[in-house]
C-alpha cells in the first residue's frame, strides 16, 4: 500500500546529474534578458549617430524662436528644439552673447570657429563654465531654400545657432536686434545681453571681467561711445526740438560692432510694444536713441574698439577705417597667431572706465 502524501520523509534527496528543468527555465530567461539589454543599447548607439555618451551635452544648444503674433502678444518669443522646457526655462548666465550674423558669412563663422570661439560643443560649454558667458550665432530667416537646407546643415554640424523668426535683410538689422533682445531674453536669465558682430576679434576672457565689474546703476548700456551728428539721417528729424534745448547737435551712442545692455534695460526693452519703438536706417544709431530716451547710464569702454592686439584689448577690429575687420575671413586668423591677441595674460578690468 503506497505511503500518504501527507507524511514527509526526512532523507536527502540524491544529487541530480544533470540541469533540472527550472534551472534551465532561469538561464533561458537571463540570457533572453542579456540579447534584449544588448539589441537595445545598439539601437540607443546608432541612433545618436555612433557618437557614444553625450549625458553632459545631449541637449540642443541651437534653439529657433517662435512669435506669438496675437493682437495683444506684444511678439513674445517661445523657443523650439532646445528641449522640452525650453520655452519656459531661462538659463542663469552672466552674460549672454549673440554673435550677429548673415546667410553670406558662412566664411566669417569658420574663421571664428578656428579662433576665439570653439567650434565644438564641449569645448562652448567649457567656455561658458570658465567666462560665465554663453555665445551663440544669431540669424534670421529667408525665402531662398536652398539658403536655408545650408543653414540646417550648419546647425545640425555646430549646434551654437539663435534662429530668429524674422527676414533677414540688412535693411531691417534694427528689428532684428530688437528681435535679437527679445528672444535672449526669454531664453537666458542673465545680467548682460551683448551684441556683436561676426567680424570682429574678441577676447571672452576680458569681456567677462568688464561684465562682472560691479555698478552703481542698474541701467547701463555698456560700448565703445562716439556722438554722432543728429541731422546726418532726415528721419532724425524728431531729435531737433530736444537738441535745441540741450543746447548739442550729437548724441552719444555705441559704435555697432558690439556693445552690452543690463538686464533692467532688456526688460524695458521687452514691456514696450513694437509699435512704440521709433527705427532709423543706422541700427547702432537707433539703439543710441533708444537709449537717450530711457535715460539709461552710458558706460564708455575704449576697450571694446581697439584698432589692434594689446594687453587689455576686448575686441578688436579696424577702426575707423572699416565697421569690423576690414577683411575678416583672413584677419581673424592672422590676429590669432599672434601671440599678443591670442596669448597675453588677462589683466583685471580697470574701473575707471565709467
Amino acid at each position: 500500500m503506497p505511503s500518504s502524501p501527507k507524511f514527509f520523509h526526512a532523507r536527502t534527496p540524491p544529487q541530480p546529474t544533470h540541469p533540472t528543468r527550472s534551472t534551465l527555465l532561469i538561464f533561458s530567461a537571463l540570457l533572453a534578458f542579456a540579447i534584449l539589454s544588448f539589441i537595445f543599447a545598439l539601437s540607443s548607439f546608432l541612433s545618436s549617430g555612433g557618437s557614444g555618451f553625450r549625458c553632459r551635452y545631449s541637449d540642443p544648444r541651437s534653439v529657433r524662436v517662435l512669435w506669438d503674433k496675437s493682437a495683444n502678444s506684444n511678439n513674445v518669443a517661445t523657443a523650439a528644439g532646445g528641449g522640452d522646457d525650453a520655452g519656459t526655462k531661462r538659463h542663469k548666465i552672466m552674460g549672454f552673447v549673440g554673435i550677429q550674423t548673415g546667410f553670406g558669412s558662412t566664411g566669417r563663422r569658420r574663421s571664428l570657429r578656428k579662433t576665439w570661439m570653439p567650434s565644438d560643443r564641449q569645448g562652448l560649454q567649457r567656455l561658458e563654465e570658465a567666462t560665465g558667458l554663453a555665445f551663440r550665432f544669431v540669424i534670421g530667416k529667408t525665402n531662398d531654400k536652398s539658403k536655408m537646407a545650408e543653414l540646417k546643415k550648419e546647425v545640425a554640424e555646430y549646434d551654437d545657432f539663435l534662429l530668429l523668426d524674422i527676414e533677414e535683410e540688412y535693411s531691417k538689422l534694427p528689428y532684428k536686434t530688437l528681435a535679437f533682445f527679445k528672444a535672449a531674453y526669454a531664453l537666458f536669465d542673465s545680467e548682460f545681453y551683448v551684441k556683436a558682430d561676426d567680424d570682429i576679434y574678441l577676447r571672452p576672457d576680458r569681456l567677462s571681467l568688464v561684465l562682472a565689474k560691479e555698478r552703481s546703476h542698474s541701467q547701463t548700456y555698456l560700448g565703445c561711445m562716439k556722438k554722432g551728428p543728429v541731422f546726418t539721417d532726415p528721419k532724425l528729424k524728431w531729435y531737433e526740438p530736444l537738441s535745441s534745448l540741450l543746447g548739442k547737435e550729437y548724441f552719444l551712442h555705441a559704435y555697432g560692432p558690439i556693445y552690452a545692455l543690463s538686464s533692467d534695460v532688456v526688460a524695458s526693452l521687452v514691456a514696450l510694444r513694437n509699435d512704440s519703438f521709433r527705427m532709423f536706417s543706422n541700427e547702432d544709431v537707433t539703439i543710441g536713441a533708444w537709449m537717450l530716451a530711457m535715460n539709461v547710464n552710458h558706460e564708455d569702454n575704449r576697450a571694446l574698439c581697439e584698432p589692434e592686439c594689446t594687453a587689455s584689448s576686448v575686441a578688436v577690429w579696424d577702426i575707423p577705417k572699416c565697421s569690423g575687420l576690414c577683411n575678416p575671413e583672413t584677419k581673424m586668423l592672422e590676429l590669432h597667431q599672434i601671440d599678443t591677441c591670442s596669448k597675453t595674460p588677462t589683466l583685471p578690468s580697470d574701473d575707471d572706465d565709467e
